[in-house]
């Protein structure tokens, strides 16, 4: 089963943070990337850009309208995800909880369970 696991930060959390604090989540998820590799669990993972760098597009009337900055009003963004293929969602929390960002107040990992993967080479349903 595939799980996506949706690493959420707080800026203001991140700013207040140490250089050895961030040094410090940087080797946990050097050291969680060796453990999904080794275990066979780990398809991908991306990290996203500051949320201030972010556009929205939204079709209003057939033409689109496009604004700068994070499509909610939140103290927590989307920061970035790892997608894994593991037996259970009780392993994909397993693997949330090794997370370092899950440890920090203010931030979080969401496990949501994949029921749709397409990659370039798979076809599209219902064509």
């Amino acid at each position: 089963m595939k799980y996506l696991l949706a690493m959420y930060l707080n800026p203001e959390v991140m700013a207040n943070l140490s250089q050895q604090d961030m040094d410090a989540i940087m080797s946990g998820h050097q050291d969680f990337i060796r453990t999904i590799r080794e275990s066979g669990e780990m398809i991908g993972t991306q990290a996203l850009a500051p949320v201030a760098d972010s556009t929205v597009v939204r079709v209003r009337g057939g033409l689109p309208a496009v604004t700068d900055g994070p499509f909610l009003e939140s103290k927590e963004f989307l920061a970035g995800y790892y997608l894994v293929d593991c037996a259970s969602k009780d392993r994909a929390v397993e693997l949330a909880a090794l997370i370092p960002d899950a440890a920090l107040d203010g931030m979080g990992v969401e496990v949501r369970e994949i029921v749709f993967f397409a990659d370039a080479e798979t076809e599209i349903p219902g064509s």
